[in-house]
């Protein structure tokens, strides 16, 4: 399959359908994930519901959601965060999304992000461009890093997170010094949709959780970024960090890893046992 349009309706109407529901209803009831980390009743309401949606307009295409796993199998998979930024929304923090992506082969190939608090809805699909609420998009043309605002992802909480955030913490205070701004939001495709539309010049997480960066992925590429690892190959689901910044910082950007190899490699050898964040 090469044209994936004709998929884009369907995934907006369930991405829709679950914004509305994250601004009529509260989270419910939080289920502990971990240390300092949860899913709120709403997270499970709202999987299960666009998985059910999909199931019907979309029998032959597999599902993985953040809560409740794999349904179905194929080469064609979607990827729901029914709330990205769970800590956000419990709070009442604006910032938090709704992220449906499609996988084909392992490629994110579209992409839908819905910012229900900011009334924004990001959008595109391989070969068609991306929209925010249905105008077209790029990418900013920022050409210096100290010019750049650039969002860097949540720190670890968790088993070994103090070991994790030798290198968040060294990142940060690198980039502090050689960027116009730092900014965490809370939400990894808040970030992506934002580096799609210009509003960020970079966007770094030190993770590859698929359910986060599948949709702001395929919808940061066709607004013309870069997303790539920390050694500059191009991203995929096997991926170590997620680094999408605007073409002409990817140099600069990949250059703030330099001298953190040992802290990278270390994390790295984690990931294969637990989760980054």
């Amino acid at each position: 399959m090469s044209d994936y349009g004709p998929l884009l309706p369907v995934a907006i109407e369930a991405v829709a359908r679950a914004a509305e529901d994250m601004r009529r209803k509260p989270p419910g009831a939080l289920t502990a994930k971990g240390d300092r980390d949860m899913a709120s009743a709403l997270d499970y309401e709202i999987e299960r519901s666009v998985r059910e949606l999909l199931r019907v307009a979309t029998p032959d295409i597999g599902f993985l959601g953040e809560e409740d796993g794999i349904s179905g199998s194929g080469e064609l998979q979607w990827v729901l965060d029914p709330i990205d930024g769970t800590a956000n929304f419990v709070r009442g923090i604006p910032l938090c999304a709704v992220s449906l992506g499609l996988l084909h082969r392992g490629e994110a190939v579209l992409g839908v992000i819905e910012l229900p608090f900011l009334r924004n809805r990001y959008a595109a699909a391989q070969g068609d461009g991306a929209t925010v609420d249905g105008s077209p998009i790029q990418v900013s043309q920022t050409s210096r890093l100290s010019e750049a605002i650039v969002a860097i992802g949540d720190y670890a909480v968790g088993e070994g997170a103090a070991d994790k955030n030798r290198l968040r913490l060294a990142l940060t205070a690198q980039l502090a010094e050689s960027v116009q701004r730092v900014r965490m939001t809370g939400t990894a495709a808040l970030d992506l949709a934002w580096l799609a539309e210009g509003k960020l010049d970079a966007a770094l997480t030190l993770s590859n959780h698929v359910w986060d960066m599948a949709a702001g992925v395929a919808i940061a590429r066709e607004a013309g970024a870069q997303v790539v690892d920390w050694d500059g190959t191009r991203y995929g689901t096997n991926s170590s960090v997620t680094l999408g910044v605007t073409p002409a910082l990817v140099d600069h950007t990949l250059s703030q890893f330099r001298g953190h190899e040992s802290l990278l490699l270390s994390e790295i050898r984690q990931t294969t046992t637990t989760d980054i964040e």
